[in-house]
Parts: structure tokens; sequence; C-alpha cells
């Protein structure tokens, strides 16, 4: 095991700072002229409204849910082409106005490579799920127009979580994403619903409660003032090694509940097999991304010493989810449940690549939350199209279904095959990357993760062949193929993970910036090459 070589961190200089007025830029946040990231969250926000005030007669409220989420999809592409990943600024598109400023809080926004990621990743992702939930309440009016504006507010507190760049706002915005979530499950799910909802409910409090705790915790022991949430004030503070380690279990806590990590997923699987596909597309696609996203901007960055010191624990945590998580999905006969699975075995790779501490890995951890977040929509959507043809979710139930949907079939055989992170999907560029990143700091702990790969294959092999292929069923011979409708779901989701499968550099391009300078808050350098080059090799006179 290589040890990870400490860097001296630049502390925050309190007096560097401007003085608060009604609208300024914090140190180390590049303003932006226009407010692109609120606009971006106002615009699903100003669409469950709608929804919401629709009256129980109206049957446009999916057609608005959709035009509203393809909106919000269009202004995050242009905020795309405004971030500059040559900038040096910590966080670019900036915006902040004094909130609560006897207790420091502000509304502060802004985002760095990883965080615009997330966010143009989420707007692709929700309005496939509205698109995909068209049919998902049969029975129409305020019921049907509240389900789309649930959707909606998620996606604007989603769009508000990666954003933030003041603690005290992020955790609003963490625990205002549990209402929509709560209402989705517990309203619109399967038969088990109530019970699903409210586990889900209590598990997420407990882990934000601690947390709460946590961030208090921050600002009174760091700078305080009237920007004594913002994270760049808190990055590169020095706390009591005790005080510090503290600190870190706490938002580590909420943020591997959120992921989920074992032994604390339990919550997962029940939740993604009770609620609509659509519902657990969001839950897991996007939602459970907040948890990683939060252990790099937070963990990472505010708690250096406390998160070098966990890593040991951490990277066993995180490699007995991959291996618990892809074993226990061999096993699965429900459909839902089997992906939940997956996905724990699948941030179990993520968290992984976050605690390596090597560049490559962290690039990699980060394009995985990506990939994921449209391999994993695909599977439960295609679930949900299997579901909704033959009304059962068991695997058992199925069999020869290529022979009588071979458009499905062949979807979904894309789909496994991403999952399974086939070379030429964006699901291998980024699995690659974490082991490779891994095993140059702890080669030993990218070993243990390849049985990860090894069961991927043998579940999604076995559920394509147990769904799939065999005989053709009696009494099928009228269960449509996909409609167009269904096309037009599938069709961005395969097209993003075969992008990004062979042609990664752009996403990797905004997102390495931000790997770099997490690790330089980190304090840690790369590992140095087990396997020097010979002298003179670089300027081609070895032999």
């Amino acid at each position: 095991m290589s040890p990870i070589v400490l860097m001296s961190t630049p502390m925050t200089s309190v007096s560097a700072l401007a003085p608060a007025s009604p609208v300024v830029t914090a140190a180390g946040t590049s303003a932006s002229a226009f407010p692109w990231l609120t606009l971006i969250g106002a615009i699903p926000l100003l669409g469950a409204l709608l929804l919401f005030a629709l009256p129980g007669r109206a049957q446009v409220g999916r057609a608005l849910a959709l035009g509203f989420s393809l909106l919000a999809f269009v202004v995050s592409v242009v905020a795309a082409t405004r971030f500059d990943p040559g900038s040096t600024a910590q966080f670019q598109l900036g915006e902040r106005l004094e909130w609560i400023p006897q207790f420091g809080v502000s509304y502060s926004l802004g985002v760095d490579g990883m965080g615009i990621a997330m966010i143009v990743m989420s707007t692709i992702i929700v309005p496939v799920c509205v698109l995909a939930g068209w049919h998902d309440v049969p029975e129409g009016g305020r019921r049907r127009n509240v389900y789309f504006a649930w959707m909606l507010l998620l996606e604007a507190m989603i769009i508000g979580v990666f954003a933030s760049t003041d603690v005290f706002l992020f955790y609003v915005f963490f625990e205002a994403m549990l209402v929509p979530v709560y209402f989705l499950i517990g309203s619109y799910g399967g038969p088990q619903r109530h019970a699903a909802a409210t586990k889900f409910l209590l598990v997420s409090l407990a882990g934000g409660l601690v947390m709460l705790a946590a961030v208090i915790g921050v600002y009174v022991l760091g700078p305080g003032g009237p920007d004594g949430f913002l994270v760049e004030r808190l990055t590169g503070l020095s706390f009591d090694p005790l005080v510090e380690r503290l600190l870190f279990v706490g938002f580590f806590l909420a943020f591997a509940i959120k992921a989920p990590m074992w032994p604390v997923h339990t919550w997962l699987p029940q939740a993604a097999s009770q609620a609509t596909p659509a519902t657990s597309t969001l839950l897991v696609g996007i939602l459970d991304k907040v948890g990683t996203f939060g252990m790099i901007r937070f963990c990472l960055q505010m708690f250096p010493e406390a998160s070098r010191w966990a890593t040991p624990v951490v990277i066993v945590l995180a490699l007995v989810s991959i291996v618990f998580g892809a074993a226990v999905a061999i096993g699965q006969d429900d459909m839902l449940r089997l992906i939940a699975y997956t996905s724990i075995s699948h941030f179990g790779f993520i968290v992984l690549g976050i605690f390596a501490f090597t560049h490559v890995a962290g690039a990699g951890s980060v394009l995985y939350m990506v990939n994921h977040g449209f391999s994993t929509a695909a599977m439960f959507l295609m679930a949900g199209m299997l579901a909704q043809r033959r009304g059962s979710v068991r695997i058992s139930d199925y069999g020869g279904w290529q022979r009588v949907t071979p458009v499905l079939a062949g979807c979904f055989l894309v789909t496994g095959l991403a999952t399974l992170s086939l070379p030429g999907m964006g699901s291998f560029v980024s699995e690659f990357l974490v082991m490779l990143g891994t095993f140059q700091r702890y080669p030993w702990a990218a070993a243990v993760s390849s049985l990860g790969i090894i069961l991927a294959a043998i579940y999604i092999l076995l559920w394509y062949q147990r769904v799939m292929t065999g005989p053709k069923p009696e009494g099928l011979e009228r269960v449509p193929d996909l409609t167009g409708r269904e096309k037009w779901v599938m069709a961005p989701l395969i097209a993003a993970f075969l992008v990004l499968g062979f042609y990664p550099a752009p996403v990797l391009d905004v997102i390495n910036p931000s790997v770099s300078s997490t690790l330089q808050h980190a304090g840690v350098t790369e590992p140095r090459p087990t396997n020097p080059a010979p002298a003179g090799a670089m300027n081609g006179s070895a032999k």
C-alpha cells in the first residue's frame, strides 16, 4: 500500500474577503452577469406550482411538465456553454444574496466541473422520466397533475443541491428533496408503498439530523461572520483532529445513507421496488448521486485530515458494497430490486474511486456518476415497460420475449451491456478509470473490486436469458413492441452511454480541473509509478 503524501493546504484568510453587500461575489467564485443557476432551478419550480394550481379537470398537466422540463434542459445546456474549464476560480456562474446574515447564511450558488455535469445530467433524465411516466396515473385529473408536479419540484431541489456553495443552503435543499420523493413513493407506488416511503423518510431524516449537528459545528468552529457557511471560507481551515473527525463522520453518514452504501442501504431495495419506474429512476439515477457528490464537495475539501484518517474503513465498506450488491442481485426475482442492488454495487465503485485519492480514480468516479445515471435510468424504465405489458415485475413470469418484442429486447440488451460495463459503453470508461486509479495506490482494493465486474456479467446475462430467450410465450401474440413514445424515452439514454463510451473527452475536460482542485484541498499528491521509465526513455534514447 502506497502511503498518502501530505501537502500543505492554504489557510482561508478572513481579512481577505470583501465586506458583505446585497449582491456580492465570494472569494474563489466567478460571478455571472446573468443568474443562470437560479433560472435552471426556477423553471421546474414554476412548472410544479402551475401544476399544483391546475383544476382537476385539466388534462394538460403532463404536457406542461414535459415542456417545463425540456426548457430547463435547454437552459442548462446554454449555461454549460458559459462554463470555462480553464478558469482558475473554484466556482463559476456565481450568484450570492444575503439571506440570514445574523447566522452567516446566504443564497450562494456556483458550480465547478462536477456540479455542471450533474446538473446537465439531471435535466436530461427528468424529461425522459416525465415521458416514461405518461400513463403512470391512468385516472388522470388532479391526481395525475400532482404526480408530475412532484417530479418537477424534485428537479428544482436537486438543481439547488448541485449548485449550492453555502453549506446551510445545501442542507436546506438536501432535506427538501425528501418531501417530493416521499409523496411520489407513498401516493403512487405499489401495495407496500406507505411502508417504503416511511422507511425512506425516517432513515434519510436520521442521517440529515446528524449532518445538521455537524453543519452547526462547522459554523461555530469556523470563521463565523455573515459569510460563515460559504464553502470557500470553510475550505482549508484547521480544526482540532478529534473535532474534525467527528464533523467528518456527521457529514459522511448522511451522504453514505443517501448514496447508498452498505450497511446503510436497506431503504433502497424496498423504495425502488414499490415506487413507479419513473420515480425509481429519479431516486437512483439522480437523487442518490447527491451522496457521492457531497463526499467530494464537503468531506474531502472541508475535512482533508479526517478523510485520510477514514480512508481504510471507507475503502473496505466500498468493497463490501461492490461485492455484496452484485452477489445479492444475482438471486433476485424482482426486476426493480435487482436494479437497486446493482446500484449499491456501482456506488461502491464510485466511493472507492473518491477515496483512492488519485486524479484518475477521482475523474472516473465523477464520470461514473454521470454514466450510472443514464444506464440505471434505462434499466428501470425498461423494467417498467416490461411490467406494463406483462403486469408483473417477477423475472420468473417471463421468457421468450425477444420473439414477441424484438425492438424492446434489443434495447434491453444494449442497456444491460452498458450496465455490465462492456467496452464501447460509457460505464466501461468510468469503471476502468476508477480501477486504474485505485490500483495506483491500493492494488489489493482494485483486485477485490474486479469481482464486481465478474458478478455484473452474471446477473445481467442471466436476467436477459430468463426474460428474453426461450420458446415464444403463449397468449402474448398481441403484446405491442416499443411504441413511438417509448422509443423517444430510450433513444437519448442509449445515445448518452454510447457517445460517452466512444468520446468521453468533452465531459472529462470539464471534470478534470475540479478533481485536481479537490485533491489539492485534500492535501494529497499522486503516487509515484511503481515501475518508472528507464533513464532517457522520455527523450527516445532508451533501447
